[in-house]
């Protein structure tokens, strides 16, 4: 059912695709949406949270091994680097889903909602980063800017016109990520 959430969010979008087109897409009844996820609204933020983490299963997070990976190391491009490759694997995982949200909050409430949750616990997520980097005693900036920092440079726009639509490869994207929130972290507030 997700995945012909997924599918049909995009296209033909979120405010056109009615829960029975989701049931016909995933080849169940409407009433079986309806009883897994309540309404169209908790499909969205279902879809949204399953998109982000890649896989359903219940792990905060913080918990999550690419953050093990993180806080193992020491240095600050190393730890960059490390988020960098995670973030490529997301975006390309999730660049559809988001854009079809991102387009939907401005004209549905629920996914408006759902897309400022998910802005909201990516700064907050971003501001746990900083945290770890700041740690590194390479960031000259205060947590808080180093936070924006991250929050904006690790938007899933910037991959979308990067990789997506100027072709960028992903190394390329990666490198670039690297190299600017470093540059900024680097240089004194």
């Amino acid at each position: 059912m997700l995945d012909a959430a997924a599918k049909l969010f995009v296209d033909p979008g979120y405010a056109a695709t009615p829960l029975t087109a989701v049931a016909a897409e995933a080849g169940v009844a409407v009433q079986t949406v309806y009883a897994v996820f309540g309404n169209k609204r908790q499909l969205l933020s279902d879809l949204v949270d399953v998109t982000l983490v890649g896989d359903d299963e219940r792990v905060a997070m913080a918990d999550r091994s690419f953050v093990t990976d993180i806080r193992a190391l020491t240095g600050l491009r190393a730890k960059l680097t490390r988020y960098a490759r995670h973030l490529a694997e997301t975006h390309a995982r999730q660049v559809h889903v988001m854009l079809a949200l991102a387009g939907a909050a401005t004209a549905d409430a629920d996914a408006a909602a759902i897309w400022r949750k998910n802005l909201a616990d990516r700064r907050r997520g971003m501001g746990m980063f900083a945290v770890d980097l700041a740690a590194t005693g390479e960031v000259l900036v205060s947590q808080e800017r180093a936070a924006d920092v991250l929050w904006l440079a690790q938007d899933v726009r910037n991959y979308d016109w990067l990789v997506r639509e100027r072709g960028w490869p992903v190394e390329r994207f990666e490198r670039w990520f690297v190299d600017s929130v470093a540059a900024v972290l680097g240089a004194p507030d």
